[in-house]
């Protein structure tokens, strides 16, 4: 039975994710900020799904907290053979002059400064048994700049730096490593962006049928259930009315 961590499974993507790899006969270990959803989540899994599963409360922005969580994994989950790095976010949707400086740090801190502590923290023991697969969890915003997201832009750009560099630094011990870059999702993402404003949140897909998080983790099963000599890339996945970051045609 393989193992899989998952950053960042209380909502959207990280939900979708854990549920899809149960499905698929993963012994998981979850994390979120939230504790009430994680457990939640957790034991779902374990009562209806039959998954080994356990949780891990903690802030990827925080790096202690990384630490400490991973060396509390009990030793049957220890040898994790897939990492996602899912856990992200965007706060503020305002034009760079306007912006905050708390949410450019919240953004670099939690997309691209928690996925370097996770990855840290998981690389030596794949390195050690010579496999594993890294699955960082990017976006179309990683690919193109659009108004007012000049500073999500550049984390998800560093995302896909990064996801370039461990690909090249990591395949000479057979250590895969792939990406997903979402376009227009409707998660929380919007309304976490808008800082709970939900007529703002609900603008961002007016007129378009967005793609959903279940679209999204089909993605992450095409990529993990690949033969053992093959490794995508990069999927990159938009709704049929979104052309790139800032043209989509909305019928209103």
């Amino acid at each position: 039975m393989k193992t899989a961590l998952v950053t960042g499974v209380t909502s959207g993507f990280g939900k979708a994710f854990a549920l899809k790899l149960a499905n698929l006969g993963y012994r998981l270990i979850i994390t979120g900020r939230r504790a009430q959803r994680l457990e939640e989540l957790c034991l779902y899994l374990r009562t209806e799904l039959n998954t080994q599963v356990i949780s891990l409360c903690f802030d990827v922005r925080d790096r202690e907290a990384c630490k400490k969580a991973f060396e509390s994994i009990p030793a049957e989950f220890a040898e994790i053979d897939l990492l996602v790095n899912n856990a992200g976010l965007a706060a503020g949707a305002l034009a760079f002059d306007e912006s905050e400086i708390d949410d450019f740090e919240q953004m670099i801190d939690t997309n691209v400064k928690g996925l370097l502590y996770m990855t840290k923290l998981v690389i030596p023991g794949m390195i050690k048994r010579q496999k594993g697969h890294i699955v960082n969890i990017s976006s179309i915003a990683g690919l193109e700049v659009y108004p007012n997201g000049s500073v999500y832009c550049a984390s998800k750009h560093a995302v896909n730096a990064i996801t370039k560099g461990l690909r090249i630094d990591l395949v000479k011990y057979g250590i895969k490593v792939s990406s997903i870059s979402p376009g227009a999702v409707e998660t929380e993402f919007s309304l976490i962006r808008y800082k709970g404003d939900e007529e703002k949140a609900k603008k961002v897909y007016a007129g378009l049928i967005p793609l959903n998080a279940d679209d999204i983790a089909e993605a992450l099963e095409f990529i993990i259930t690949r033969p053992e000599h093959v490794n995508i890339v990069d999927i990159q996945i938009n709704p049929k009315q979104q052309a790139n970051t800032y043209i989509s045609h909305r019928e209103l």
